[in-house]
Order: C-alpha cells, then sequence, then structure tokens
C-alpha cells in the first residue's frame, strides 16, 4: 500500500478517537457521565449517579427534571440575505424504568434558548412547558417526545407508547407509535417504558430542511428508515445560539428516566456511542435478578461490536475507495498536454463499465472496440483500445490522431478524441447504432435486410467518403484498410467510413498484429507486394473489391468455392466476358433491384480492380459515373490484356489469368 494510503487511515482513525475524548465548539460525546457536572447544568431532581447515569426523575410523584449541555452551540448561519439553520445530529441511549404497576409520564430531547426552563411543568408537559406556555410561538422551542402516558383531551396523543415532534407546543406536530423499521417495510414495537436501554437518533437537514427521528433496542444497529421523517424549517422556529439537554416528568404514577450515553454534532454526524463503557441504572445494578444484568451488558457489548464493525467497514470502503482511485491515476508527460481532444483515462473506464467483456462490439488486427456511456454527457461512443509493446514513435502517432481529429464529413466516423495510458492507445469515435456493413451481408441474423437502394447508397456514400479524404482536406489522407468490417451505419442506415488512417499512423510504433504490407488479403492491391507503399490508388482498388463485395453479397475470398470462383473478381470479370454480368448478384435481391444500376456498379468494380495502378479512375471519377456524369463503355474503359493477376491467397504474382486493364478512360484523367 502506498504511504499516502497509511497516512490516511491512521489520520482517520486519529480524527473518530480524538472527537470522542473532549467536548468541542461543534460537539461532544459522554459514553457515561462520571465526571461531567461542570459541563452538564441541572435542574430540578435531574443528577448524576455515582456510577455516571444521568438520571432526570425518581421516583416522586409530579417529579421534574432537566439537564442541558452547559454551553450553547450557534444553530443559525447567514446565507446571502436571509439566516439558514445549520444541520445537527444527536444520539443518545435512554432507559426508562419504572417500579411497581403503570409508570409515567416521558421525557424530551429539547432544543431551548435556555438552559434552565423554570416553566417546564410536570405530567404531561413532560418537564418541558407549563399550561401558561405551551403553544406560544415566543418560546422558541423544538423537542422530540418519548412518551408513556397518553393525554388525550389536551395534548391529543395518539397513544401511551409514542414518539412525537414537538414545536413551541406539547401538541405533537408529527407522532408515530414507538417502533423501528427491521427492514424498508417491517416494523418492529419499541415499548419505552419496558426497562431495557433505547437507543434514539435525531437528524436534521439544514439544506433539505428534513428532520429524522429513528430509534431501535440497543443490540440493533441504527436502521436505514427513520421512523418519523417531517419536513420543517428550523430557521423561523430556532435562534441563533441555543442549548441542547433533556427534560421529564412524572405524574401520580412515576418512573425514573435515564440517560445512559449522549453524543451530540453540529455539521456532521454525531459520534459513536461506546456501547462497552456505557453505565446502568441503579434499578439494574441492585438487582437479585444477576442474570438480567448480564443480559443487558450483553446487549451494551453487542450495541459496540456492531459499532466497530461498521467503523471497520467504513475504513475498508475509504482503503478501497483510494486503491480504485490509484489504478485509474495517469501520469501524463508534457507533450500530452499540448494535443487536443485527450480524454481522461478514468472517464473511458467509466463508459465501459472497466473496458467488460460484454461491452465489446468486435475485435480487429489493432484492439477491440467496446460501447461506452460518457459519465458526465450519456452520449454513447464506440471506443478503441490499442495494445501496443513499444513505446516507439508513440507521440508522432498522438500528434497526427489529434490531428485527424479535425476532420469533419457526413460519410466519415467522427473521432472524437483520444488517451493514452501505460501502453495502451485509446480512440473514441462516435457510436453506429447499426454496426458494420459486414455483419448485414454475412451475419444469418442481418442477411437480406439490406436492399438494393441501401447497398447502391452505402457505396455511394464511402465514395464521397473517400473523395473527402484523398483530395478535399487539406493533406492527403490514404485509408489502408477499406473494407466490409470497416463500413459503419448509422441509425438511418447512411454509410460511414471507419478506422480512417489509422493504417497508416499506426505504423509509426511497431504491432505484432501487422506486417509491413499494412491492410485485409481479398482488397490488397497487386503492387503493394513489390513496394509496400500505400497510396490513393491501392485506396481505390479495395473500394472496387468493397464494390464488389456489396452487389455479390460475398467476400472477395471465397476458399470453399470452386476453383475457377474463389476470386471474386476472377468470377465477375470472367461473367462480364461472357455478357452474363447480371448473374453474380447477390440472390437474396429477388428481382427487387434496377438492373441499369446493378451493371455500372459491377463494372465500376472492375474498373477499379485494374493491375496497373495508373488505370484506375481517381474518386472524383468514381463519384461521376456514380451519378451518371460520365459512363463506362465496354470498348474503351473494359479491355482485356494477358497482364499478370494477383494471388489473393498467397500473395504472390502468377500469369495463368487475364488480367483487365484500360487503354483509355473516357472523359479524360
Amino acid at each position: 500500500m502506498a504511504p499516502s494510503s497509511h497516512i490516511f487511515t491512521y489520520t482517520c482513525f486519529i480524527i473518530l478517537f480524538a472527537s470522542s475524548a473532549l467536548p468541542t465548539t461543534n460537539n461532544f460525546i459522554f459514553n457515561g457521565f462520571q465526571g461531567a457536572s461542570n459541563l452538564i447544568t441541572l435542574t430540578g431532581d435531574a443528577r448524576i449517579t455515582p456510577n455516571g447515569v444521568l438520571q432526570l426523575t425518581n421516583d416522586t410523584k409530579r417529579d421534574v427534571g432537566q439537564a442541558f449541555f452547559s454551553s450553547p452551540f450557534q444553530m443559525l448561519t447567514n446565507h446571502i440575505s436571509t439566516q439558514q439553520t445549520v444541520s445537527f445530529s444527536t444520539t443518545f441511549v435512554f432507559d426508562i424504568v419504572t417500579v411497581g404497576s403503570g409508570g409515567g409520564h416521558g421525557f424530551t430531547f429539547a432544543i431551548s434558548p435556555s438552559k434552565t426552563l423554570p416553566g417546564g411543568g410536570c405530567c404531561q408537559y413532560l418537564g418541558l412547558l407549563g399550561n401558561k406556555t405551551n403553544g406560544n410561538f415566543s418560546n422558541h422551542v423544538l423537542a422530540v417526545e418519548f412518551d408513556t402516558v397518553q393525554s388525550l383531551t389536551e395534548l391529543r396523543d395518539i397513544d401511551d407508547n409514542h414518539v412525537g415532534i414537538d414545536i413551541n407546543s406539547l401538541i405533537s406536530n408529527a407522532s408515530e407509535p414507538a417502533a423501528y423499521y427491521a427492514n424498508t417495510s417491517k416494523k418492529e414495537p419499541v415499548e419505552l417504558g419496558s426497562g431495557a436501554p433505547v437507543q434514539a437518533w435525531i437528524d436534521y437537514d439544514g439544506v433539505s430542511k428534513n428532520l429524522k427521528v429513528t430509534i431501535a433496542p440497543v443490540p440493533v444497529d441504527k436502521p436505514r428508515k427513520p421512523l418519523i421523517s417531517k419536513a420543517v424549517d428550523l430557521a423561523l422556529i430556532l435562534k441563533e445560539s441555543m442549548y441542547v439537554g433533556f427534560t421529564a416528568s412524572t405524574g401520580k404514577l412515576t418512573s425514573s428516566h435515564y440517560i445512559l450515553g449522549w453524543s451530540f454534532k453540529i455539521n456532521g454526524v454525531a459520534p459513536f456511542l461506546d456501547g462497552s463503557h456505557l453505565p446502568l441504572p441503579p434499578e439494574a445494578l441492585q438487582s437479585d435478578n444477576s442474570q438480567g444484568s448480564k443480559i443487558l451488558g450483553l446487549k451494551i457489548g453487542l450495541a459496540s461490536s456492531i459499532g466497530t464493525l461498521v467503523l471497520l467497514v467504513i475504513v475498508l470502503l475509504i482503503l478501497m475507495y483510494l486503491h480504485k482511485r490509484s489504478r485509474l491515476a495517469e501520469t501524463l508527460e508534457d507533450w500530452e498536454l499540448d494535443y487536443p481532444h485527450r480524454f481522461p483515462y478514468k472517464d473511458l473506464y467509466r463508459a465501459t463499465k472497466g473496458f467488460k467483456e460484454t461491452q465489446i462490439l468486435g475485435s480487429g488486427g489493432f484492439g477491440q472496440v467496446y460501447k461506452g456511456v460518457m459519465p458526465v454527457t450519456g452520449e454513447e461512443v464506440a471506443i478503441k483500445r490499442i495494445s501496443n509493446s513499444s513505446r516507439q514513435g508513440v507521440k508522432e502517432f498522438v500528434a497526427e490522431i489529434a490531428s485527424l481529429g479535425q476532420l469533419r464529413h457526413r460519410n466519415l466516423v467522427q473521432l472524437q478524441g483520444w488517451c493514452k495510458r501505460d501502453q495502451d492507445l485509446i480512440l473514441v469515435y462516435e457510436y453506429m447504432l447499426n454496426g458494420s456493413l459486414d455483419t448485414f451481408l454475412f451475419n444469418n441474423e442481418k442477411t437480406g435486410l439490406l436492399s438494393w437502394n441501401q447497398r447502391f447508397k452505402i457505396i455511394k456514400d464511402i465514395a464521397f467518403g473517400l473523395l473527402y479524404l484523398h483530395e478535399e482536406w487539406g493533406q492527403v489522407i490514404v485509408h489502408r484498410d477499406i473494407k466490409a468490417s470497416n463500413v459503419l451505419l448509422d441509425s438511418e442506415m447512411k454509410a460511414k467510413l471507419g478506422d480512417f488512417g489509422l493504417a497508416r499512423l499506426y505504423e509509426h510504433g511497431s504491432n505484432p498484429h501487422t506486417t509491413r504490407v499494412v491492410g485485409t488479403v481479398g482488397y490488397l492491391a497487386p503492387e503493394l507486394s513489390r513496394t509496400g507503399k500505400a497510396s490513393t490508388n491501392t485506396d481505390v482498388y479495395a473500394y472496387g473489391a468493397l464494390v464488389l463485395e456489396v452487389v455479390c453479397g460475398r467476400r472477395p475470398i471465397e476458399p470453399t468455392a470452386p476453383p475457377t470462383e474463389v476470386l471474386l473478381l476472377d468470377r465477375v470479370r470472367q461473367c462480364w466476358l461472357q455478357n452474363m454480368l447480371i448473374i453474380v448478384l447477390d440472390s437474396r435481391l429477388g428481382e427487387s433491384y434496377v438492373r441499369e444500376e446493378v451493371e455500372l456498379a459491377l463494372k465500376l468494380g472492375l474498373l477499379c480492380s485494374q493491375s496497373d495502378p495508373q488505370a484506375r479512375p481517381t474518386m472524383r471519377q468514381v463519384i461521376q459515373y456514380l451519378n451518371g456524369h460520365e459512363k463506362i463503355t465496354d470498348d474503351g474503359e473494359l479491355v482485356f490484356s494477358e497482364a499478370d493477376t494477383w494471388d489473393f491467397v498467397s500473395g504472390s504474382n502468377q500469369s495463368s489469368r487475364g488480367m483487365l486493364s484500360t487503354s483509355s478512360l473516357k472523359g479524360g484523367r
């Protein structure tokens, strides 16, 4: 583990345990109240027992007890032109012990402008307010009551065992029978006066203006769902300086109300109470039933263990987060800052769900392509991850990629950006909904879905894209890998050429998946075996092979076909010589085609596949043919000679077949 991670972890422990040691200006914690008499202001019969329990009332009838933290807290802050309530959190363990039958009345956690409430009455007023002050807006009091006697007529209590939120009045603004949620739906009752310790959590969010009250028996961890959730703007209730504490009372029947532990925090979560250090009420210590005391101690100890476990889980989650962040961290070289369109690696990692296999759209010689959803914008993208075993030429590669990112054409897949991390080069493209052309031609699930009109438009679309690369951009871009799998279709079946320039650019480095002659067998021009140099003419040759593939619905090479039909180019050429050109058309089209367009496309494919590079048309001339502005004539443009042919399978020269050539191109070049 990195040293910084150790420091962070130790700091977490120091902060957590330091905050539980002594009260500060915004928080405190009491794991028992022994020695805390100078920090707690006691009124009425409230006292701290010798073993450190805060006792609010005893077995005296009509008794009142109050206990407030001696220092006030700032509860309001100035926010622009108004005052806003701070957030706060408190948790405490209480125990209501009744000797004999019956008992009452209850106690409150209170936030008050004063740490003494002389008007707090007994009985149903719980030591908080009195019959003269109850309901007055000038009280500026917020309380959460834990009531064990029903005062139906005067205070409209819902039952004799409830929890309520009180604002300036003991007529609760919200109340619920005492209970906790074992899960988000199952509600378990809690008997407040059972003599068993209960823990309460009270949380207020000053931003959302929401007050939550949660309770549970001590062995139970804090439930996820609160018992009460109430929207209330306390800025209208509280004053700037307020005291926090407890009030309690008895009536004709009595109960002893005890607080065993208490913590409070402004703008944060109240510190955990250490259950193993909480004291027991005097009745539990004096009980002859020692087994009951052991059970109570066991419950409190279990709560402590759960708290410790929660703390360890939190620390573990922090360490896991730091580890994950370190895995996604990047160290950029200075030159990387000079090139635009760079994506942070962590964004691409999240976009692909960690480059998960289920996100893979396809694989090729240069790497794998993943579908991604960018975390900030939600935009769908295609992310190509190229693994490179050498750092040679990486800077030059990225420079050219950044340059190609400026290309804009409706028939080119948009390169949106790049990223380099360690030995990986990552390219980000626009996402094409309908995938690659080859799936429509050869995938069993999609074959037959392409109409002739769509095929002819695809041939035109790719021609326009290549013309832009060859002639219409500031520099000449040679694609070097034109094939059906690099033709992508958007949601409207518009064809776009993908991976443009990638083969040429990637040659700056070294890649074990490529050879010196870059491209795909079946689309390679014959001269590449002699020179190894790609040009716009070699792109035209590959385009011709693609055109024949689209029209005929079969790959340039079919090893399982009869010997005379292994090469698609040979098959089309022989059919042209026999004046039966139309029979090579993809049979899946049936009778749904335009004969003139089919013959034009096949002749154009043959014309682009000449063995002589200079005999091939330019992409501008190709578009002229496709648009009908120029015509291919059998007696001028298509002429055979005994030239060498190209064996697509072995990559060698042969002279056993005639090669199509041209003596002239009508209209000039």
